[in-house]
């Protein structure tokens, strides 16, 4: 199939636009963009200049992918939003380029975002990740891979969020998120292990148990922070979620949500 452009779509010349491609009625497609083969662009999208999508990505109608960073340091530098392969942004999503700092904001692969998501300059967004109606990334944002995200969420700028985690819906997050875990309530906190998530990709029970176990260390022996890191350390066997698990609590700089 051939690249199908609507008569009323605006399309810069210096655009990069692959094989297979449709766009529709009165989208308007900027200098400086790459749009990778098999993408849809859905009517009265704006794909503004330092956007890069990957292939058979969809962008649904009113969608703002690449417009210029709500940062009053922007200074009109030159900088991207990278989107992964076979992501689905959703109606009236907003998705902003990076600043000097970073030079660009990252979404990754097979990512739905839901419509009205925000996800603000210098983000990093991880592959499989879903994110609801209205979610809203602030600046410098970090999202780990298979992280779910509920409806009308807000996360503060600077947070991260931690691999195959899961986050309710309605709750501000204003601290770190853990891998493997959920969390919610107001003031976010920990809900437990994402035990669902985690047996749907495939985790053996053996790794769940061990990421359940190390949490409990954390959240419910009393220990202070700093001696429960120690003791995972030193009474569980090197793994790979344990090794993920003590790497982002050692890096978090917003300090964790509690229990």
């Amino acid at each position: 199939m051939a690249t199908t452009i609507h008569p009323s779509a605006i399309i810069n010349p210096k655009a990069q636009i692959g094989e297979n491609v449709t766009i529709g009625p009165f989208a308007v497609v900027e200098g400086d963009v790459v749009i990778g083969d098999g993408c849809t662009i859905g009517s009265s999208v704006l794909i503004a200049a330092g956007a890069r999508v990957g292939k058979n990505c969809v962008i649904h109608h009113g969608a703002v992918v690449s417009n210029v960073p709500q940062d009053l340091k922007f200074a009109g530098e030159q900088t991207t939003l990278e989107i992964g392969d076979n992501t689905v942004v959703r109606e009236f999503a907003t998705l902003h380029k990076g600043t000097v700092e970073t030079g660009k904001t990252v979404i990754g692969s097979d990512c739905l975002l839901m419509a009205n998501v925000h996800v603000a300059h210098d983000c990093r967004v991880g592959n499989r990740c879903i994110f609801a109606n209205l979610v809203a990334l602030a600046g410098h944002v970090t999202v780990g891979d298979w992280v779910t995200i509920g409806g009308g969420t807000p996360v503060h700028q600077f947070v991260q969020v931690g691999s195959h985690s899961m986050i309710g819906g309605g709750f501000r997050v204003t601290k770190d998120i853990p891998p493997y875990v959920l969390a919610g309530r107001e003031p976010m906190r920990y809900e437990g292990v994402n035990v669902i998530g985690l047996r749907r990709r495939g985790f053996t029970s053996e790794k769940i148990t061990a990421v359940e176990n190390a949490y409990r260390v954390l959240y419910s022996s009393g220990l202070m922070f700093s001696d429960a890191i120690r003791k995972i350390e030193s009474d569980f066997p090197p793994s790979e979620e344990i090794s993920i698990i003590l790497s982002f609590l050692k890096n978090s700089s917003r300090g964790i949500i509690r229990s």
